[in-house]
């Protein structure tokens, strides 16, 4: 990398491989949690994932890119500990509260990914690919808040 365009590409191919690889782990979760409300917080949330996808082909399209995805260690980690911990935890209740803080983990690298490449796009003078990672980080937050709630009005008091 030797110009912002060039780290902006290369985050945003990182986040694409990162949503597709959360799309394929999120059933998984979906399937080990047992808290009715968490597990359709977390249904809601692969459908909009699979939204973000769709966006994302959308900023590659609209930054001159070709939609393609570069391996993301940080995800792979991040996933690899929700796969550990759904193996692991045996009660149910830790099991719920453990993989929110699994999640939340994944939402906040998310948020984190977003909100750079949101800034990075205006600073490259592409309003069009910062307004929809606007919509995405927008999303992004929304789920984590709704992870935040769930754990604090529900499964951490059980």
């Amino acid at each position: 990398m030797k110009t912002l365009a060039d780290a902006f590409e290369h985050t945003l191919q990182d986040v694409y491989f990162a949503e597709h690889s959360i799309t394929k782990a999120l059933p998984k979760v979906i399937k080990a949690v047992s808290n009715t409300e968490l597990k359709a917080a977390l249904q809601d949330h692969l459908a909009e994932t699979k939204g973000q996808i769709k966006i994302l082909d959308r900023v590659f399209s609209a930054m001159g890119l070709e939609a393609q995805g570069e391996k993301c260690d940080a995800i792979e980690g991040l996933i690899k500990e929700c796969d550990g911990v759904a193996a692991e935890a045996t009660g149910k209740v830790a099991k719920n509260a453990a993989l929110i803080g699994c999640c939340q983990a994944i939402e906040h690298y998310e948020i984190s990914r977003y909100g750079t490449l949101r800034e990075w796009a205006k600073a490259l003078g592409n309003i069009e690919a910062h307004d929809l990672l606007s919509e995405i980080l927008d999303q992004e937050k929304a789920a984590n808040y709704k992870l935040t709630h769930l754990a604090v009005t529900e499964i951490n008091k059980a």
